[in-house]
């Protein structure tokens, strides 16, 4: 699986980019990958996927974001929403690690205490598929002004984002090979 963190430019995410061979039409990456970012998130109605977002006209809104987006050429959505799982699992064990401080994760949202005592989201996540691929986008909020709902962001965490970045695309990598490997090393059973 490849992986990129672009650290010389930010973009913003408007949902565009959760599309098929976005990730190797703009870096030139072919095949499984994952790219990390940092940029605004704006997404419109009209750019979402989560149907259950749409219908409760929850557009998605942060300044500033640690974007990931995945894409995968054999896999069904179902094992998909695996690795995306997998993902948030991942991006939690570190920041558990890195800052001593218990994150909740519900389903594929993580969220931390905020100075209130009320829980702030701190990523949106989805994966959905094309017709050639899966995809999966991850944001982790850097910044939180202006957002929607409760929020907390890397910032007032303390952690650098694009090290985060870096960091957790080597260690969902490492799983994503390691998992491969566990498939293979095996013989039949019987």
């Amino acid at each position: 699986m490849h992986t990129l963190l672009v650290a010389n430019r930010e973009i913003t995410y408007d949902g565009r980019q959760l599309a098929p061979h976005w990730i190797y039409r703009t870096f030139d990456l072919m095949g499984d990958a994952a790219v990390a970012f940092l940029g605004p998130c704006h997404v419109d109605l009209s750019e979402m996927v989560d149907i259950e977002d749409v219908k409760a006209q929850a557009p998605i809104f942060s300044p500033r974001m640690l974007h990931i987006i995945a894409e995968f050429f054999s896999s069904d959505l179902h094992t998909t929403v695996y690795r995306q799982r997998l993902l948030i699992v991942t991006a939690k064990e570190l920041l558990e690690t890195m800052t001593d401080r218990q994150v909740t994760r519900r389903g594929d949202d993580l969220y931390l205490p905020r100075a209130d005592g009320s829980l702030g989201k701190l990523s949106v996540s989805i994966a959905t598929a094309s017709p050639i691929s899966t995809l999966i986008h991850t944001g982790l909020n850097i910044e939180t002004e202006g957002a929607p709902v409760p929020t907390v962001g890397l910032a007032e965490l303390g952690i650098d984002p694009a090290a985060f970045g870096a960091m957790l695309l080597r260690h969902y990598a490492d799983e994503v090979s390691d998992i491969w490997l566990a498939r293979c090393k095996v013989r039949a059973a019987g």
